[in-house]
């Protein structure tokens, strides 16, 4: 019996832009805390392990962005909910910090900080076109991840997951990730650099890495064919 399937979405954009490969999958999307009905979690390792505590046990469990980091950490955490793990364009820490120069510079996300907040209506297409830079395919992965993002979610739940992105490392974590991990990372990703999915690949001990060339942010959009092949290879072994 083939183990079920739990997706996370990313930041912001709920789950629209994952349903139809969540749906090809025969799998189902958890949303991230305070989206559509959830409520809000502050906490970052609290809502891991809310995530956690309704998760079937052994299951395969995948997030994309922040989604992938309260993967891992749900499966660092709890690794007999987690039988098998997929992060796509996952990262351990969203800014730089010692140790993981992989990322973001904080003060550029402390910027990004204050105009989203101000004026979120504006900046999401600006955030999204800015992740799919380098795709082959970035005007019309743009076009399609706004339409099918849900509706926005308050201006608070938007604030809590960015100060995750502020204050997360799960570098220190990564290593306890007992479940055999995929990462899937679009090679030209201007928002996660491939570097990172590397980096993070080498600390999980059952770890291995699937670059796709030519590809950004969004692989499921980007190259949904070569996505869900990936992934049922995965799940099949």
């Amino acid at each position: 019996m083939t183990a079920p399937l739990v997706f996370l979405p990313g930041w912001c954009l709920g789950r629209g832009p994952l349903n139809a490969a969540v749906d090809a999958l025969g799998g189902t999307i958890f949303d991230l805390p305070g989206y559509r009905e959830a409520p809000l979690i502050n906490d970052f390792a609290t809502a891991a392990d809310d995530i956690a505590a309704r998760l079937p046990d052994g299951a395969t469990l995948a997030g994309w962005s922040i989604g992938a980091q309260l993967a891992l950490a749900v499966a660092a955490r709890h690794p007999d909910k987690v039988g098998k793990l997929v992060l796509v364009a996952g990262t351990a820490s969203f800014v730089q910090r010692d140790g993981w120069p992989h990322a973001m510079p904080p003060e550029m996300l402390a910027e990004f900080t204050t105009s989203m907040l101000a004026d979120p209506e504006a900046m999401l297409p600006r955030f999204v076109g800015g992740f799919n830079r380098g795709d082959a395919r970035a005007k019309e992965v743009t076009r399609q991840l706004l339409d099918l993002a849900d509706p926005r979610p308050p201006v608070a739940v938007l604030g809590a997951g960015l100060a995750w992105l502020r204050d997360v490392d799960l570098a220190p974590l990564a290593p306890r990730v007992a479940a055999p991990t995929l990462l899937i990372h679009g090679a030209a990703d201007p928002l996660m650099p491939l570097a990172a999915a590397e980096a993070l690949a080498a600390l999980i001990p059952h770890a291995r890495l699937a670059p796709f060339a030519d590809c950004a942010h969004a692989p499921f959009v980007a190259q949904p064919d070569a996505f869900l092949a990936t992934v049922r290879a995965f799940l099949d072994e």
